[in-house]
């Protein structure tokens, strides 16, 4: 509905009294979208990005008291050294994320840190006389931003190594401007202890993402062998079938041959015999087929539960009761419904838990599976939901689905007595 006051503007302009209002929900309904996968895989790289980013502006601060007593060239020196030690950090970053198993970048390493000792000596040029705190924080955020780079693909134990490192470097710098040995070991000891915790923090962070990107891939490993499954069930099923029948009417063949070629009696009798076996055989495959294509109802709320409690998905199934005395044909339409919303349930959608209540209203029985993986509003309907809403309707069903306040509602109600 259209607000009253915005109902006398011009399309043109409601969209620039409002548009900057829609950018919001435009950004929202991007974000819902995202897997979560993408999500943790987006929110790690924006975390890396913006704290190496952030390095240059920490050290402008960090020695901006010192340039009054400093010559004109250690803080420009310093500057721009910072911001290539970030770039290249930047490098490292970015390409360890897109190949983790590469290791880092040879070149874009060697440039962080040859700048980084460049920015070190700088802040110590740009002191001016006597002690000066500064010095030894550069040397930290210096080292702390190359470990951070390096921490997308090195283990956990080099970094730590580094920290220490990072730390005695601090500590060196701190002495190197004067201060009192025991100032410079608590300084060094400070820098080391921070540098560490925050490298071994972020790279807790990549290895949190590493098993989330498995376990997705697990996940559609596991959908691959279920298919996998399935199809082998299926030819075994048919082998079981045709392997007996087909030598059956093979060996009769030859039997009526033989009695013919012989001119015996008993001929007729065979090939009876084989149009027989022809027949049990066309009838047989038909119950293969109808038992890989039909569904039965009880049979799919126990897989459901099994399959989405597999995936990590809480869930509940009332109504089994009421499942058992349906008629087979209700049980069959309502059995698609099931295996449909859970396959969307575990492949569109990231919903933490999922609700299947099944009732009998009356001439009708209702299916209502609801889950809190909702997605941006207006989400159009896939094949899966559209084949199963006609099937539905043709036998007088019907098929509703989408977004109800912060679930995802699928519902289906089908008459008893409707063909499957």
């Amino acid at each position: 509905m259209v607000p009253l006051g915005a109902a006398a503007l011009s399309a043109p302009e409601r969209d620039g009294r409002y548009g900057s209002m829609g950018a919001v929900p435009t950004v929202a309904r991007w974000w819902s979208s995202r897997t979560d996968p993408q999500r943790i895989d987006l929110y790690t790289r924006s975390s890396y990005y913006s704290t190496l980013v952030l390095v240059p502006v920490l050290l402008f601060f960090a020695v901006s008291s010192d340039w009054a007593t400093s010559a004109a060239w250690p803080p420009l020196v310093l500057l721009g050294s910072s911001v290539v030690t970030t770039a290249a950090c930047l490098v490292l970053t970015r390409r360890g994320f897109r190949d983790r198993t590469a290791g880092p970048d040879r070149s874009a390493l060697l440039v962080a840190v040859l700048a980084g000792l460049v920015t070190v000596l700088a802040a110590l040029a740009a002191t001016g006389e006597g002690p000066a705190p500064a010095a030894p924080w550069v040397a930290g955020l210096v080292s702390g931003a190359v470990l951070l780079a390096l921490s997308v693909t090195v283990p956990t134990r080099p970094l730590v190594a580094g920290a220490a490192v990072a730390g005695v470097l601090a500590g060196a710098v701190a002495f190197a401007e004067g201060n009192p040995p025991g100032a410079a070991v608590a300084v060094g000891a400070s820098i080391g202890v921070a540098v560490g915790f925050c490298v071994t923090a972020f790279r807790f962070s990549v290895w949190i993402l590493d098993v989330v990107l498995e376990m997705e891939r697990s996940r559609g490993a596991q959908a691959q062998l279920a298919v996998a499954e399935e199809r082998l069930r299926f030819a075994r099923d048919l082998h079981d079938v045709m392997g007996r029948n087909l030598s059956a009417i093979a060996v009769k063949s030859q039997l009526a041959a033989e009695l013919v070629r012989r001119g015996r009696d008993g001929a007729a009798e065979e090939l009876a015999d084989i149009s027989r076996v022809a027949e049990e055989s066309l009838r047989e495959v038909r119950d293969v087929v109808r038992g890989y294509r039909r569904t039965d109802l009880p049979g799919e709320l126990a897989g459901a539960r099994s399959v989405l409690r597999a995936a990590g998905v809480g869930v509940t199934v009332t109504g089994e009761a009421e499942a058992v005395a349906l008629p087979e044909p209700v049980q069959a339409a309502l059995g698609w419904v099931v295996r449909e919303a859970v396959t969307n349930v575990l492949r569109h959608s990231r919903a933490s838990w999922c609700s299947i209540e099944l009732r009998a209203v009356g001439g009708e029985a209702e299916l209502r599976v609801a889950n809190d993986g909702v997605r941006g509003a207006g989400t159009a309907w896939g094949n899966g939901l559209t084949g199963l809403a006609e099937r539905l309707a043709a036998g007088g069903g019907r098929l509703s689905a989408g977004p109800d306040g912060d679930r995802f509602v699928l519902a289906a109600s089908v008459p008893v007595g409707v063909p499957a």
